[in-house]
Parts: C-alpha cells; sequence; structure tokens
C-alpha cells in the first residue's frame, strides 16, 4: 500500500451507482482502508466489502446519533468483532452537534460509548472515536470533547491496552494535545486542505500519531471540495499534511501507511 485511508464509508448509498469502479481506483492508486460501520447492518455490509477486498479492512460499531432508535446489542457486535477483518471498534462517541442537548440524551449517548470501550477491550481492537460539539453551546457545560476527553482519561488510565484514533480530527489545538497526551492517534479529513485554521493541530502531531482519511462520501478535499468524496483523495489530505509538516508528501504518506498498519494491526 502506497496511501491508507483510514476512514471511508464504502458500503454507503451514495457508492451503490459505481462502488466497484471507486475500490478499482483505489487497488490502481494503491490505497488502502478501513470502512467504519454506523449501526449493525452497516458493520455487516463494511464486512461483506473487507472480505472482498485484500486492502479494506472493517470496523463496528454504533454511532451516537445516526440510528438513534437502535440500540447497542454487545452479543450480535461481538460476534462480528472477533473476526479477522475487523479492525477496529466505531465509530462510536459523542455527537452534540445533532442531538445531545439534554442531559438525559448526553447520559443516553454516554452508556452507549462506554459499552463500546468494553467490547473494545474484550476483542483487543481500537477504537474509532466520533466527537462533535453543538454549535451553541450553554454557558458553563461541558462540551462533546470535555465528556469525551474525560471518559477516555478514565479508561486509558486504567486499560493501558486501549488505543484510540480520534476520527475526523478537526479541533482546537488545546483539546488535540490533550488527546496527544492520552496516547491517542489523529485522523485528519479534508476539510485541513480547506483552511489553516487546523494547522496547529497538524503541527502538534508527532509523526507516529497521524493517520489520514476522506471519510468518504463526505467533505472532499481541495481541489475536489464540493464533489462526492471518495478513497483516492486522501492523497490530498497527505501534501496538506505533508506542507504543514514541511516534509516530503512520499515520507509523510510512508509513515501514516506505517502507522495505519501499526494501530490496525495490519
Amino acid at each position: 500500500m502506497r496511501l491508507f485511508d483510514a476512514h471511508c464509508h464504502l458500503q454507503m448509498p451514495q457508492f451503490d451507482a459505481d462502488r466497484e469502479e471507486v475500490i478499482a481506483r483505489m487497488r490502481e492508486k494503491e490505497v488502502g482502508g478501513v470502512i467504519p460501520g454506523v449501526d449493525f447492518a452497516t458493520s455487516v455490509a463494511a464486512l461483506e466489502l473487507a472480505e472482498k477486498n485484500d486492502f479494506l479492512w472493517a470496523a463496528v460499531g454504533l454511532h451516537p446519533n445516526d440510528n438513534p432508535t437502535e440500540e447497542f446489542d454487545t452479543e450480535k457486535f461481538l460476534e462480528i468483532a472477533k473476526l479477522p477483518k475487523v479492525v477496529a471498534i466505531g465509530e462510536c462517541g459523542l455527537d452534540y452537534f445533532r442531538s445531545g442537548g439534554t442531559d438525559e440524551e448526553k447520559i443516553a449517548q454516554k452508556k452507549r460509548f462506554e459499552s463500546q470501550i468494553e467490547l473494545a477491550l474484550t476483542v483487543k481492537k481500537p477504537l474509532i472515536i466520533h466527537c462533535r460539539d453543538s454549535q451553541q453551546r450553554i454557558a458553563n457545560t461541558k462540551s462533546a470533547h470535555d465528556d469525551m476527553l474525560e471518559i477516555l482519561a478514565d479508561y486509558m488510565g486504567n486499560h493501558k491496552s486501549l488505543q484510540v484514533i480520534i476520527h475526523f480530527a478537526t479541533m482546537s489545538g488545546e483539546h488535540a494535545q490533550k488527546y496527544l497526551d492520552l496516547g491517542c492517534y489523529l485522523s485528519f479529513p479534508g476539510p485541513i486542505t480547506y483552511t489553516d485554521m487546523y494547522d496547529e493541530s497538524i503541527r502538534l502531531a508527532p509523526l507516529d500519531k497521524i493517520l489520514s482519511e476522506t471519510d468518504s462520501p463526505f467533505a472532499a478535499p481541495v481541489p475536489n471540495r464540493g464533489k462526492r468524496n471518495e478513497p483516492i483523495y486522501v492523497e490530498d489530505v497527505i501534501k496538506k499534511i505533508a506542507a504543514v509538516k514541511n516534509i516530503a508528501p512520499e515520507d509523510i504518506a510512508r509513515q501514516i501507511t506505517l502507522n495505519s498498519q501499526g494501530i490496525f494491526g495490519l
């Protein structure tokens, strides 16, 4: 593999018309990738794609609010999480942007998330974390990142083997440093190419803690911003990381592939 996309939703309907062509382009460009589920059905679909392609792997999990009516069924998820093509649990976490405005919603999200931390510990596979804050947070209340950091500090302090990937790492440098201090990996997506507001987080991240992702089909990087995203565009994310780090893109790509192989056990 020359490049690696740590987070691409190839099982989603946006790829129904040309999924095989998208995967063929990945093969041609030597792009490996992890396909995360957002509920049980999409986790199974991710696994099916991964089992058909030797450069694809799956993550299985329940998003905090993509499918709010689905209860996390530990036994069902455990059955597929143990399979060799499943390399992580997720995406899972906290999302106060789309919901989570009430204390009850936040409690429910935390319970759902902690069940998946326990699953990750059981199967000894890393967590892929989704964490998104509300647009208008009430004064003196904790943000999603504040709550996430508190939960992770507790679990990672008591379970040194727990490995964590912060998906879509578009947070402040302050929060980025706190995640890095816990030992988390930061997975940088397409929006880092739109602006310099995430450059500090990129600069702070040690080379051995950086991953790259597209979050396909969403958030395509420049020069394809506004179009459907796909995994081969991860090269543009890597170029931006390289520019901020002042390191050759091929060297960044090589390091990210090594990081991906390490964290996902490939």
